[in-house]
């Protein structure tokens, strides 16, 4: 059982993981290894910070409030693969045994740094794509995206109800090769398919006991304050030393557990 000073310390780490999902993502590579540094199994490490995130970007979702009637065209397509995804990779994560999970955490875990890594020269590149054309051509842009990118949509949200880390990159880039523009309401989206995606995994998750509710309840309070802050500083809080320091977190973690499981 956490003691109270570690209780204390996991909400610290989750207020971060929450701004930086906020942000650009990256919160799972934090909380995840957190957990499994405090001794909890790595399946129930991984549910917990499931249900923990969840609040959090509801909170950072509300937070660009003011992107979502752009956004909502995108949103309502994306619905049905984010729920049927969400819930085939929730699903699979409870079938999964501790041993096999226990094999390949270290390297979802080295994955997910991995695109965590990339995710900059994406944003950049996003970004650059941005100044080249209105702010607000966003989603109204192609108010429907193509059934290619739906079902790839769906393979994302079997990932993200599975595991889910470095998931942000891999949303922004494809939100910005069907055309969109605009990064608040790419991050928006992004939130808006998370939230569809882990909650239907959270009620595979509950429904197999997978969840440390204690531990979830005190990351919750650091995740959703993370998340409310940071969604309306995105573009001013300086990111290189949080996000070099989720690299090296990230490495770390998987390389210990690739030695440790191996």
């Amino acid at each position: 059982m956490p003691t109270p000073t570690q209780h204390v310390a996991i909400a610290a780490i989750a207020l971060v993981a929450g701004a930086m999902n906020a942000i650009a993502g990256g919160g799972t590579l934090l909380l995840f290894p957190a957990l499994i540094g405090l001794g909890v199994p790595s399946l129930i490490a991984n549910a917990t910070c499931t249900v923990a995130v969840w609040p959090g970007t509801l909170a950072a979702f509300l937070g660009y409030r003011a992107e979502w009637t752009a956004t909502r065209p995108w949103a309502l397509r994306f619905l049905a693969p984010s729920v049927t995804g969400g819930l085939v990779g929730g699903v699979l994560l409870t079938i999964t045994s501790q041993h096999t999970f226990d094999r390949i955490v270290p390297f979802l875990v080295l994955s997910a740094t991995l695109m965590f890594v990339l995710q900059r020269p994406v944003l950049d590149a996003l970004r650059r794509r941005q100044g080249m054309g209105s702010p607000a051509a966003g989603p109204a842009r192609h108010p429907v995206p193509s059934g290619v990118f739906v079902v790839f949509h769906f393979f994302v949200a079997v990932y993200g109800g599975y595991f889910g880390g470095g998931i942000g990159m891999v949303m922004l880039a494809a939100f910005g090769l069907m055309g969109m523009t605009n990064i608040h309401q790419m991050n928006q989206l992004k939130m808006f398919c998370a939230m569809t995606y882990n909650l239907v995994a959270i009620g595979a998750f509950v429904i197999k006991g997978l969840v440390d509710w204690r531990l979830a309840l005190t990351m919750a309070i650091g995740t959703t304050i993370g998340g409310w802050l940071a969604a309306g500083l995105a573009q001013r809080v300086p990111q290189v030393w949080v996000r070099g320091s989720v690299v090296v977190i990230g490495l770390s973690a998987g390389l210990w557990l690739l030695h440790t499981r191996a």
